[in-house]
């Protein structure tokens, strides 16, 4: 009965909420003993808040009784990933520097979801302060992946990810810098979504690099995504960068016909090495949708294999910026020195783990005099290039589809003594984050070896509604986001 209702999607679930079938009480337990269960193998969170989500669960039962403020995500429990500040919880981005840091606020996506109701069960593991693609860098444990244990279940929002394919959470909250979204939610099997560069408030989120990071949601399914969605887009007055721009319903918009929707097929995101399963699922799913009714149509990205390389300038960059902020002074770690200086370098040498120095650094050099017009100013230039791109496909298509990750889930350790081979795994990702475009993965089909595999859909800027749309009807019409991981090894 108990992996029956945690089966369950969240619209699912709500309805036997609001029928009285069952309590958020109830479904929270059973949620929590679950997730405590496999917590040992699966190794999904940082921080389990059980008491805290009893406490939230009893409050949405008040709510479902007096059948007001009613809400898709009242009484239903989901996950946070550990870089969205949470209120006297502690809040670490994975990382010794912030190991004791309890915030004195809720991020705006936080609070909107404690608005709906829903119930928060933990915060999740990631790459420290978001940096990598496969959890293998947090400080505090290397998150697997529920189809094969002894796979990573990508990154940074590996945690989050992999929450949501066990069944630990109906739902849980990412973010995606250059693909840590979209990239474990295709290695995880469920639906990972990266909306528009200001659709979802940032205010509150522990900030990597402030012109790329989004926050967006995993789910089990599209209509829990477009749920999700619901809940957290809109203007926020406390981020500068939050769009002031009216939010259509996600859900209504969702279930209308993708007849006629003109799809493009970018020859460059299908390379001579990309993994011939990832190539062959992602093309079987270009094919059902043009069976679905769409119109398929060759595009091309000339500057994307460029991507990677103006990511690779433009994050460090950003991120040597924002990290400045952890001397061991104002919060946080601190490491005795004899003087401001040593304190300074002591603190950040023990604080900071080797990915996060080698990004600080790569950032450092790329900015300073000599070279700031040679690499930073060069990548901002490219990064125009690469949105004029796009913004010239989608003057002949509503859609683009592409791979999402190259491979499916890889073994641990397989790439992390090689920083390039590692960075190669967001190739077609990055791109999304540097045009500020929104992006969604969704399961397309599985490796010979029982790995998930994912398509990516790209829409116009704040056009999430076609990319939910497509991706329902894509969903559908097929089963693979009903397949249930077995946590096994191999």
């Amino acid at each position: 009965m108990k992996n029956e209702l945690l089966n369950k999607t969240i619209h699912e679930v709500s309805a036997d909420l609001k029928s009285k079938k069952i309590s958020s009480v109830e479904l929270t337990k059973a949620a929590m003993d679950h997730l405590e269960e496999i917590e040992p193998k699966v190794q999904s969170f940082i921080t389990i808040t059980r008491d805290e989500a009893l406490k939230q669960a009893a409050e949405a039962d008040k709510r479902l009784a007096a059948g007001r403020d009613l809400t898709p995500l009242t009484g239903v429990p989901v996950a946070i990933k550990d870089l969205l500040c949470t209120k006297g919880i502690r809040t670490t981005c994975a990382s010794r520097m912030l190991e004791n840091f309890k915030p004195p606020y809720n991020a705006t996506v936080v609070e909107r979801l404690y608005a709906a109701g829903a119930i928060s069960v933990g915060k999740t593991n990631m790459d420290e302060f978001a940096m990598g693609s496969s959890t293998e860098t947090s400080y505090y444990k290397k998150t697997k992946n529920p189809w094969n244990l002894n796979c990573v279940p990508g990154g940074s929002s590996g945690g989050s990810a992999a929450s949501v394919s066990s069944d630990q959470a109906f739902a849980s909250l990412g973010s995606d810098t250059g693909g840590s979204i979209r990239q474990p939610a295709a290695l995880c099997g469920i639906v990972g979504f990266k909306p528009t560069y200001g659709r979802v408030s940032r205010y509150g989120l522990i900030a990597f690099a402030s012109s790329l990071d989004q926050i967006g949601p995993f789910s089990k399914d599209v209509e829990d995504c477009a749920i999700m969605m619901n809940t957290i887009a809109g203007h926020d007055p406390k981020d500068s960068t939050s769009a002031d721009m009216p939010v259509p319903d996600y859900l209504g918009e969702m279930k209308k016909s993708i007849k006629g929707l003109r799809i493009g097929i970018p020859k460059e995101f299908f390379p001579e090495g990309l993994n011939r399963e990832v190539s062959v699922a992602v093309k079987d799913a270009i094919a059902k949708l043009q069976s679905l009714g769409v119109e398929i149509v060759e595009v091309s990205l000339p500057t994307s294999p460029y991507a990677l390389a103006v990511y690779y300038v433009l994050a460090p960059s950003e991120a040597s910026s924002n990290l400045a902020r952890y001397d061991g002074v104002r919060y946080g770690l601190r490491e005795p020195g004899e003087n401001i200086v040593e304190m300074y370098s002591k603190t950040r040498a023990a604080g900071f783990g080797p990915e996060v120095k080698r990004r600080i650094m790569l950032g450092t050099y790329a900015l300073s005099s000599g070279y700031y017009d040679a690499y930073y100013l060069k990548a901002l230039k490219v990064r125009r290039l690469i949105k004029q791109d796009y913004d010239k496909a989608f003057e002949k298509v509503d859609v683009i589809a592409t791979p999402t990750a190259p491979n499916p889930a890889f073994r641990f350790g397989e790439k992390t003594g090689d920083p390039l081979s590692m960075y190669l795994e967001d190739v077609f990702t990055v791109s999304i984050n540097i045009t500020g475009l929104p992006g969604l993965s969704i399961p397309c089909g599985m490796s010979k070896s029982g790995l998930p595999i994912g398509l990516q859909l790209i829409g116009k800027a704040f056009d999430e509604a076609t990319l939910l749309r497509t991706a329902y009807a894509y969903e559908q019409a097929t089963t693979w986001h009903k397949q249930k991981p077995g946590l096994k090894e191999d």
